[in-house]
């Protein structure tokens, strides 16, 4: 008897799939700017607030590390600054500078650029309904998780 393949297992697969096309789109993108896709997002995470380097290895599902050694990078390359936070003096928050905001701007104007692009031919609709799909399953993984 014929399996039937597992439907979320396939989706899975073409998540992550998707995933890496995606990384390499974006790693062409921010190389555009100078600037690497890990650099970018830890450029975009502290774009609205500036956050601790914890909390912004958070956000991004990352190791607190790996996040560490990029915004030391960012600082020293002018595009972020640490600063005092109020609740923690042992931890400084990550805020961009100017030339940090600019450069995510330029980002920011490819990545849409790139989007146009993508979405060209898909209906509106058919992407809603796409998300809605993975953010549903992105729920159902973390409340198995317990998170």
């Amino acid at each position: 008897m014929p399996r039937v393949p597992d439907e979320m297992a396939l989706l899975v697969a073409d998540v992550y799939e998707a995933a890496g096309v995606l990384r390499r789109s974006g790693e062409t993108i921010a190389a555009a700017e100078g600037q690497t896709q890990a650099r970018w997002q830890v450029l975009s995470v502290v774009s609205d607030e500036p956050l601790s380097v914890a909390r912004a290895a958070r956000r991004l599902g990352v190791t607190r590390q790996g996040v560490q050694r990029i915004a030391n990078d960012l600082a020293r390359d002018g595009l972020a600054d640490f600063r005092p936070n109020p609740d923690h003096r042992s931890s400084p928050l990550l805020g961009l500078t100017p030339q940090g905001s600019r450069v995510l701007d330029g980002i920011t104007y490819r990545a849409a650029a790139a989007h146009r692009l993508l979405a060209a031919g898909i209906e509106p609709a058919e992407i809603a309904a796409a998300r809605d799909v993975l953010r549903r399953v992105i729920e159902q993984v973390g409340q198995q998780q317990g998170e």
